[in-house]
């Protein structure tokens, strides 16, 4: 079980979509972020998003589980 349109499990975030049942195409739509840019998180491990793109993904995360944090998923 790959997760919904996201492959393989690449990445810390992608781990998360597919533990919470999102798609790629669900959570662009919940958090307001690009998929593209999204399916770059997903499968990139040296990608790190902007300051607002983390943002507004942290924000649909922190409904999920509010002690998630950024280094959580990115390292900064």
């Amino acid at each position: 079980m790959w997760g919904r349109g996201i492959g393989r499990h690449k990445t810390k975030l992608a781990k998360f979509l597919a533990s919470y049942d999102y798609s790629i195409q669900d959570f662009s739509k919940a958090s307001k972020v690009n998929r593209n840019t999204l399916g770059q998180l997903c499968n990139d491990k040296d990608y790190v998003p902007s300051p607002n793109t983390m943002q507004k993904i942290m924000k649909i995360v922190r409904k999920h589980d509010p002690r998630k944090q950024v280094t959580d998923f990115w390292y900064m």
